[in-house]
Parts: structure tokens; C-alpha cells; sequence
């Protein structure tokens, strides 16, 4: 075992790299942990949604629906990608024993995030002020009401991305996906008892103190547990260092953020809300096979970056291998059963949402394809390829925008399924070749079999 090998695994990432089945384990124990705690969210996430559904009615939810997906683009593009870029550089910090650069890292982070969330919140009111027409009508208090959301939503992802650096995957993951939507799902139904009408702006403020009190708590964990991990010291800010890798991050953060909603923003321009509400709550549904992915990058990706640093090309790829494959199957074993049982919990929304078990089963689809690629996207952004990534995250949305303002008109909200179906395979595959052409990796499934390591 190398020396730098001994430095990983004597830090507090504990990643024990020189032993690849332990690393493998431990991926696989943590995905298994965020994937269920994403479960147990969505669950509350949509009892929370048909809840609101049948409170407030097509049009209502549905303006609550695009004013979530705004706060959600916004709010994570915030921490110009300090918070994915905390993954990369804590744990490469760590185990060089830098611990100044990661004390700064850690306080500057959060300071960035929150200036630049105000500043974002006050920009996007100072334009809807200027556009006029949104704040006379049905969007006007939910929109006032969502400004107050955007930082507290930007800083909570902010200690999510500090809580993964170091592998706490249940604090990382439970407070903004469990617990957050479990109090949004409280809070709607306590308002609505006390007499609180069922509509969209009193959901908005139900947001506002289900994720206070959420980021409250995480913070709080965060704080205390990286001061037993990190003792009292100097703190050395190396932002040049970190802004050339966390900008481009952030771009293409955003890019997917905007990537992810593209197709219901464009339904929100093109077709009335009660349309969008439809198509909404078939993408609540798919969000349990998204979580496959998300769990997936939650517990491997700060892995590669610390197998990086300790030079171990071999288990790197095999780490790439065996992520790429469990990914696959969980994706193919969740789609069928969330497809199997979408009709059941479409119904539940109401009977007319029974309409769009098609577009579920195109978008699980969609996914399904895409996770054939393997992991290009984490390689690149935390090994260094982030700007390969940002430019094919911005292309793919591109993509993503024409095929729906070309589709939407002629298959109606089915062709806001196909082009982001077919968006999502494309941008996989782009990645994959992208993660090979900067570092040698094969990520494909199907690469695996025969793909050598480039030394």
C-alpha cells in the first residue's frame, strides 16, 4: 500500500481505498441509506402532493407546482457550485492533511452561498416588479412568498454537499428530503384545519417553515460534527483554486437543474395549469426512479475524488464498474415497479391524473437508457472535466428546450415526456464520452466488459 494510500485511509473519510471490497461495501451500504431515505421523502413528497392536489384544485396546484421549480432551479444554481464542489475538495484536502484550506472552505462556502442567495431572491423580485403583470395576479403573493424560500433552500444545499464530503449520508440526505417534506405535508394540512384557505400561496409559506426549521436542524448537526472533526485552527481561503473548478460546476448545475424542469416550464408557457398540474404529478412519480441515481452519486462520487488522490487507477475503475452496473439494475427494478403500480397512484391524485400513466412510462423510460452510461457526469466533475461538463449539461438542455417547443404543439404534454426521454439518453451518452476522452474511464455498462484502463 502506497503512502498517500495510508493518508486516505487513516482520515476521517475513513475510505479504507487499499481494500477494494471494503470501498465497494461501503459505496453500496451508503447508496442503500440515501436511497431509502429518498424513498421514505418521496413517499412524504407525495402524500404531500396529492394532498395538495385535491385541496386546491388543478389550476391552484398547478401555480404551485412552477413556483416550486423555480425555487428549486434558483436555489441550488445559489451556491455556485460550492456545495458539489465541497465532494471534490474536502475530502482531496483531507487526506493531504490541509486542513486549514478545508476550515476555509466550510466558512467561506456558507458565507457565499447566502450572500449570493439574498442577492438572487431580491434580483428575481426586482424583475418580476419591472414585468408587472405577475404581481396583479394569481402568481402575486405565492411569488412574494417564494422570495423568503430561495436562501433558506440555497444554504440547505449547501450542508447537504458538506454533510457528503464526509460521507454522513443520513445527515446529508434526511433533513432536506424527509424531514422538510414531511413538515410540508403537516403544516398544509394544520393550515387548512385552522381555517387557512387551500391555495397556492399558503402552500408556498407551509414551504417556507418546513424547510427553516429543516435547514435549522441540519445546520446545527453539520456544525457540531465538523467541529469534532476538525479542530480549531488557521483558515486559508484558496478561491481562484476553488471558482475555477465550482463556476463551470455551478453551470452546469444549473443547466441540469434547468434540465430537470425544462419540460414543465414549457408546458407552463404552453398549455394551461391545469395541464401542467397533470403532467407534474406524473414527475413526482418518476422522481422514485431518479433517486436511483441520485443515491448512487451521493455515495460514490466524493469516493472517486479520494481514489484519485491516492493514485489508485485500478480500483478507480472498478469502482466506476460496479456503480455503473448496481445503478442500472436498481433503475430497470424500481421503473417496471413504479410503472406496474403507476395507475394506483396516479388515481390517487385524482381520477383525471389516471391520463398520464404515458408520459410516466416514457419518462421512466428515459431513465432507464441513460443509466446504460455509467457515472461520465460524477468523473467529470470531480476528477476535473468540469467545463466538458458544463458545455454538454448546457447543450443537452438546449436539446431538451427545442424538442419540447417542437413536440409540445403536436403530442400535446406527450411530447413534453418524448423530449426529455430522449434529451436524457443523449446526455448520458455525451457524458460517457466525455469521461473517457478526458480520463481514460469506460463508464458504459456494457464497456465494462472488455474496456481497458488507460495508464
Amino acid at each position: 500500500m502506497s503512502a498517500a494510500t495510508d493518508r486516505i485511509a487513516g482520515s476521517a473519510l475513513g475510505l479504507g481505498l487499499g481494500r477494494l471490497r471494503a470501498l465497494r461495501m461501503g459505496a453500496a451500504g451508503a447508496a442503500i441509506h440515501v436511497f431509502a431515505i429518498r424513498i421514505a421523502s418521496a413517499g412524504f413528497a407525495y402524500v404531500a402532493q396529492v394532498t395538495m392536489a385535491r385541496l386546491m384544485g388543478g389550476t391552484e396546484y398547478g401555480i404551485f407546482a412552477a413556483l416550486w421549480v423555480w425555487i428549486a432551479i434558483l436555489g441550488h444554481s445559489s451556491t455556485l457550485g460550492l456545495s458539489q464542489g465541497a465532494c471534490r475538495f474536502l475530502p482531496a484536502d483531507q487526506a493531504r492533511g490541509d486542513l486549514a484550506l478545508v476550515r476555509g472552505y466550510v466558512i467561506g462556502g456558507a458565507a457565499v452561498t447566502l450572500t449570493c442567495s439574498i442577492l438572487v431572491a431580491l434580483a428575481g423580485l426586482g424583475l418580476v416588479w419591472c414585468e408587472g403583470s405577475l404581481l396583479q395576479g394569481a402568481y402575486a403573493t405565492p411569488l412574494l412568498v417564494a422570495v423568503l424560500v430561495l436562501p433558506l433552500f440555497a444554504l440547505q444545499d449547501y450542508c447537504e454537499g458538506l454533510a457528503r464530503s464526509q460521507n454522513w449520508a443520513v445527515l446529508a440526505i434526511a433533513p432536506p428530503y424527509l424531514l422538510r417534506q414531511g413538515l410540508i405535508m403537516t403544516a398544509m394540512l394544520g393550515a387548512v384545519a385552522l381555517g387557512a384557505p387551500a391555495e397556492a400561496w399558503v402552500a408556498v409559506a407551509c414551504t417556507l417553515v418546513a424547510t427553516g426549521v429543516a435547514v435549522a436542524i441540519q445546520a446545527v448537526s453539520v456544525i457540531r460534527r465538523l467541529q469534532r472533526a476538525l479542530q480549531p485552527g488557521l483558515r486559508c481561503y484558496a478561491w481562484r483554486r476553488w471558482f475555477g473548478a465550482c463556476l463551470p460546476i455551478a453551470a452546469s448545475d444549473l443547466a441540469s437543474a434547468g434540465f430537470n424542469v425544462v419540460d414543465v416550464v414549457a408546458l407552463s408557457l404552453l398549455m394551461p395549469p391545469a395541464t401542467v398540474g397533470l403532467y407534474f404529478a406524473a414527475t413526482r412519480i418518476q422522481q422514485f426512479v431518479v433517486f436511483v441515481h441520485f443515491a448512487a452519486t451521493a455515495a460514490t462520487a466524493q469516493r472517486f475524488t479520494a481514489a484519485h488522490a491516492a493514485g489508485d487507477r485500478q480500483g478507480l475503475a472498478r469502482l466506476v464498474r460496479f456503480q455503473a452496473r448496481l445503478t442500472l439494475a436498481a433503475t430497470l427494478l424500481i421503473g417496471l415497479g413504479v410503472i406496474a403500480v403507476g395507475p394506483l397512484l396516479l388515481g390517487l391524485f385524482g381520477p383525471e391524473f389516471r391520463d398520464s400513466l404515458p408520459i410516466l412510462a416514457i419518462l421512466v423510460a428515459g431513465s432507464v437508457a441513460a443509466s446504460t452510461f455509467g457515472p461520465g457526469e460524477d468523473l467529470l466533475n470531480m476528477l476535473g472535466g468540469e467545463r466538458l461538463c458544463a458545455v454538454v449539461t448546457v447543450a443537452m438542455l438546449g436539446l431538451a428546450a427545442a424538442l419540447c417547443f417542437a413536440l409540445i404543439p403536436w403530442l400535446g404534454v406527450l411530447g413534453a415526456a418524448w423530449a426529455l426521454a430522449i434529451a436524457t439518453t443523449a446526455r448520458g451518452f455525451a457524458m460517457a464520452l466525455c469521461a473517457r476522452s478526458v480520463h481514460g474511464l469506460a463508464t458504459p455498462v456494457y464497456a465494462g466488459l472488455f474496456a481497458k484502463v488507460v495508464p
